[in-house]
């Protein structure tokens, strides 16, 4: 068992997770990235190794239970302990409104921005309550403040990672879990290629980067085990 803190990081590959991941390892933390593209946790892995850090890559579809039962086995059983979730995982489509939405795309929201979130968490609670662990659930702006441009599926599923984060800091108190419902504004990702009109570079540049989300990651994960920040928005000057 090693005695460095152990952080699983979903949505591990790209964007707001691969910063928390990298921001976490600066700090010392020894981190497991998950996600569906290997090539890309191996290239974040490989960053964080070349940068002094500890990095393991375990690809995962957080949308299935028994692949998550069995990546919390494989944690345990190369590290011996797990001190942090980072889950940052997240989906959304161009088509977000009552008038053309998708249910097929509904379901695949939902289950990768609220199920896949429950599941890690149940999965890995032993753990975490023998830890005394924190919990960061990377949301968004829609999560805490209705965003008419977000969408039917993803308003509902963020906001309802609001009530999974209250219940989980409430009845797992006693074990000295927390969690922290974080919720970014407009992040120049990826992400943003999901939506129906995507910005341009300029407006890119205005947005919140990936390495402030990171910083900020950083920030509750290095909290004494006394604090818990049970929720946390950012956003860009320019958020409206």
């Amino acid at each position: 068992m090693t005695d460095q803190r152990v952080l699983w990081v979903t949505g591990g590959g790209s964007g707001m997770g691969a910063a928390s991941a990298e921001a976490a390892a600066r700090d010392g933390w020894s981190v497991v990235l998950s996600g569906r593209r290997v090539d890309r946790l191996e290239q974040i892995a490989g960053a964080i190794r070349d940068t002094g850090g500890t990095a393991d890559v375990l690809p995962l579809d957080a949308n299935d239970p028994d692949a998550v039962a069995a990546a919390r086995d494989t944690v345990l059983e190369r590290h011996g302990r797990l001190d942090g979730l980072v889950l940052a995982a997240g989906l959304n489509a161009p088509r977000r409104r009552w008038a053309d939405q998708s249910l097929n795309d509904f379901r695949a929201i939902v289950d990768t921005n609220l199920t896949a979130v429950v599941t890690l968490v149940d999965a890995t609670l032993p753990a975490l309550r023998a830890a005394g662990g924190v919990v960061v659930v990377v949301s968004s702006y829609a999560g805490w403040s209705f965003q008419p441009g977000a969408g039917v599926a993803y308003s509902a599923s963020k906001s309802a990672l609001a009530s999974v984060v209250r219940t989980l800091n409430q009845q797992e108190a006693e074990h000295g879990v927390r969690a922290t419902h974080l919720c970014p504004g407009d992040v120049a990702t990826d992400f943003l290629d999901q939506r129906p009109e995507v910005p341009d570079a300029a407006a890119r540049q205005r947005m919140l980067q990936p390495e402030d989300v990171g910083r900020t990651v950083a920030f509750v994960l290095g909290a004494p085990a006394h604090v818990r920040i049970d929720e946390l928005v950012l956003s860009p000057v320019s958020q409206r």
